[in-house]
């Protein structure tokens, strides 16, 4: 996002489309498709901004699914939570992260979807749990699950326990199931006390795959 106006329609509704057509080449060949919106936290805008913009992306994706004839029983959605943008100097509570990210999927997303499985997307391990935990605590009737499919919230601090030595399995191996157990509590609103990372931040500006 930033002030000139990216991203365009156009880039929305053509990354949409693609989005769709990958979703049902999964479909037809028996998979079951994971489909992932992504609008990135990097910009100096506000959470209002933000939620604007990922409600547009998430309609576009939407529109663009049923225009394939998507089996929406049949798919999973990997969107951003919503955030202030990196460079606003402005942070959100759990409870506004949940409320901005949650609200914004009931005005998009179809409750035949059975999952919501949401990206960390550069937040640090703690805040992704303690964000999902408050989703499911806010909104526990939510029509479909919230969960987690995280990447660096879930692997960098049992990476930096690893490196990459055999002595350090096991603790790699206790912390990643420590991580794995938040995690799910945070799926049932129930995580409750100290988080287990040991990093901060994950945050890479201009962050690409």
């Amino acid at each position: 996002i930033d002030p000139n106006g990216a991203p365009s329609m156009e880039a929305i509704e053509g990354n949409a489309r693609a989005l769709a057509q990958y979703g049902k080449i999964c479909q037809m060949n028996g998979l079951v498709p994971i489909i992932e919106p992504e609008v990135l936290m990097d910009g100096a805008h506000g959470i209002e901004v933000q939620r604007w913009v990922t409600e547009k992306v998430q309609a576009a994706t939407m529109k663009a699914l049923s225009d394939v004839n998507i089996e929406w029983e049949g798919m999973l959605l990997k969107p951003n939570m919503i955030l202030p943008g990196t460079d606003s100097g402005k942070t959100a509570s759990p409870e506004d992260v949940a409320k901005n990210t949650v609200e914004g999927l009931m005005r998009t997303l179809p409750a035949a979807v059975p999952g919501i499985t949401f990206l960390s997307g550069g937040q640090s391990e703690e805040e992704a749990t303690r964000n999902l935990n408050a989703m499911n605590k806010l909104y526990p009737n939510a029509p479909w699950k919230l969960s987690f499919s995280f990447g660096r919230a879930l692997q960098a601090s049992v990476l930096k326990a690893w490196d990459g030595k055999t002595e350090n399995v096991e603790a790699a191996q206790k912390l990643f199931y420590a991580l794995s157990k938040a995690n799910g509590d945070a799926s049932l609103g129930k995580f409750e006390g100290e988080h287990p990372a040991t990093t901060g931040s994950l945050y890479e500006k201009n962050y690409v795959y």
